[in-house]
């Protein structure tokens, strides 16, 4: 069961490793969207953001729901958008701490250049 545990974790951020897979996410945390709005926002081809939809689908990040002609893809699991946030606070902390780390070294230049 552990071992089973351990990789499904690993599936599941192997899924999230991908820049163009986060930012959509972070869309999709703010409102279910089809695939042109997702390309709108994001900028890039619509064969891209199929492409990283589809690693998203495969691995049950993200639903996509038929509405006429087009798709509408939301988060399976509202928890998604709680991994986001603790993504980004774990990333200012890391932020926060090499800028306190420069701070202290261009201090102690300082002291030793006078």
């Amino acid at each position: 069961m552990n071992l089973e545990m351990q990789r499904f974790k690993a599936d599941f951020f192997k899924a999230l490793a991908h820049p163009l897979r986060i930012r959509i996410l972070e869309l999709l945390s703010e409102s279910d969207k089809s695939v042109n709005e997702i390309q709108s926002l994001v900028g890039s081809e619509g064969s891209a953001v199929s492409q990283q939809l589809t690693v998203l689908r495969s691995k049950n990040i993200v639903t996509g729901t038929k509405d006429g002609n087009r798709v509408i893809y939301s988060l399976r699991d509202p928890m998604i958008i709680e991994l986001l946030a603790v993504a980004r606070q774990i990333f200012n902390n890391h932020l926060v701490d090499t800028i306190t780390m420069l701070d202290k070294f261009y201090e102690n230049e300082t002291e030793e250049s006078t």
